[in-house]
């Protein structure tokens, strides 16, 4: 089952994005269904599903299925261009893509699914983790830092709420090297923030800001780490 999906993603990873030049992406955003470079497109990822199935046509079907899917995906995704932004629509375009692929798969090799796995504890701990190192941690951050206020950090030559993104993975990362047991990856993830973040503090010469920065970084990472080891601790409880 695992191979026949990967063999499906690499040949959908090839047409859509190793195989498709923008002069392409333009022209069909233009001219929508009538443009040839549209079926050039489907034509493809035919070929590179006949290429990783080593052109097994046993799974006739199957490639039916993802050709003809993905021609109406992309028609109705060219035809949203003008109503939704492209950030939506490249995301619902590769989830449902990715969907079709998984139902294809499961044409030949059904899958084993019950629902008591996503109820499994390991994986509510997981989940709950992940949103704590992310949404959470953000919103205990946000609340502790209100006290002060300072310029900088509105700063309209920054990207709107880019700070929040970047402290969401970096705490990401952290937690990652944690669960993984790579401790090291947080010194040097910390040692590259500093690195970067030199350039700002040198050029304010703001005490303020310069323990503004710290606090917050600090935070993140103690938050990161706090829920890491939460994890692994919680984990061995469930295991025993």
């Amino acid at each position: 089952m695992l191979a026949l999906f990967i063999k499906l993603v690499l040949a959908h990873f090839i047409g859509d994005f190793l195989l498709q030049p923008q002069k392409w992406v333009i022209h069909k955003e233009t001219h929508k269904h009538k443009s040839k470079f549209l079926y050039w497109h489907i034509l493809v990822h035919f070929g590179a599903l006949i290429l990783v199935l080593q052109a097994n046509f046993n799974y006739w079907l199957g490639i039916l299925i993802i050709i003809v899917s993905h021609y109406i995906v992309d028609v109705i995704k060219l035809h949203l261009k003008s109503i939704l932004n492209n950030r939506l629509l490249f995301g619902l375009d590769q989830v449902a893509h990715l969907i079709i692929i998984a139902l294809v798969v499961s044409i030949y090799q059904p899958y084993q699914f019950s629902t008591n796995t996503l109820y499994n504890p390991s994986f509510l701990l997981l989940i709950t983790s992940l949103l704590g190192v992310t949404v959470v941690s953000s919103i205990i951050m946000r609340t502790i830092i209100s006290k002060w206020y300072l310029k900088e950090d509105s700063n309209d030559e920054s990207l709107e709420n880019a700070g929040a993104y970047i402290g969401m993975l970096e705490r990401l990362f952290v937690f990652a090297f944690i669960i993984t047991q790579h401790w090291e990856g947080i010194g040097f993830l910390l040692a590259a923030k500093s690195v970067f973040r030199f350039g700002d503090l040198s050029k304010a010469k703001d005490r303020k800001l310069t323990e503004y920065i710290l606090i917050g970084s600090l935070l993140s990472f103690g938050l990161a780490i706090l829920f890491g080891l939460g994890y692994e601790y919680v984990l061995g409880l469930i295991e025993k």
